[in-house]
């Protein structure tokens, strides 16, 4: 019995979670539907321009919605590196769960429960075949954990942010006036852990922390999603 609860509790978290993830590719009545390819034109056309923060901000929209693509991605690269910013490589395990969609991760975690659900129900039924509910009930487990484990490793990019423009100040304090710590370089990344205001508090790749002007900051997903 014991066993069964954890199993759906662990079920319902991964539904909380790969819904969570599923929320920034889907369209609302307040807003036209994100696309892949709208996004990825949209940073082509920023990087011809010579813009890299919003050629980079896009081309990470774009690869949140199609994590597998080899262009966003061969395109998200050439234009980090020309631009300089630092960047931390992901793992193998990590790059492996990122290919699956923040849609499909949801799918599966919502068929897992069903697996799950139904496996121990029939455990609990009948005696006849007890292979194939334990089947179901490991290849449901299976499936969450994939859901949780993508949306564990998505959740941080949830609050990352994109510098839009060069030299851009980090100030000590959230106010034009406060001091000034240090600077970033445009389409340099960061993770956004609060705000004030007009101001964001950023924490940056190699762990320096400050305050920006909100303006010049890029949420890869919009704030919109972000309070949904």
């Amino acid at each position: 019995m014991r066993a069964s609860k954890t199993l759906l509790l662990v079920a319902a978290l991964a539904f909380r979670a790969g819904h969570a993830v599923a929320q920034i590719s889907q369209p609302t009545p307040a807003r036209a539907p994100y696309s892949a390819d709208g996004f990825y034109n949209l940073a082509n056309s920023y990087a011809r321009a010579g813009k890299p923060g919003l050629a980079v901000l896009n081309y990470e929209r774009a690869a949140l919605l199609a994590p597998g693509d080899p262009d966003i991605n061969a395109n998200l690269a050439y234009v980090r590196a020309a631009a300089h910013v630092p960047v931390v490589p992901a793992g193998w395990f990590a790059r492996l769960l990122l290919t699956t969609s923040p849609a499909l991760a949801a799918w599966l975690g919502i068929s897992g429960i069903v697996l799950v659900g139904s496996g121990l129900m029939a455990i609990r039924a009948t005696s006849r075949f007890p292979w194939i509910s334990r089947s179901a009930v490991a290849l449901g487990v299976a499936q969450i954990s994939l859901t949780a484990c993508n949306a564990l490793l998505l959740w941080p990019r949830m609050h990352e942010g994109v510098v839009l423009i060069d030299r851009t100040a980090v100030r000590a304090a959230p106010a034009s006036m406060a001091d000034t710590e240090f600077v970033l370089r445009e389409a340099e990344s960061v993770r956004m852990t609060g705000e004030y205001r007009e101001f964001v508090l950023v924490r940056t790749i190699g762990g320096l922390s400050g305050w920006v002007a909100r303006a010049n900051i890029g949420a890869v997903v919009p704030r919109a999603e972000r309070e949904r």
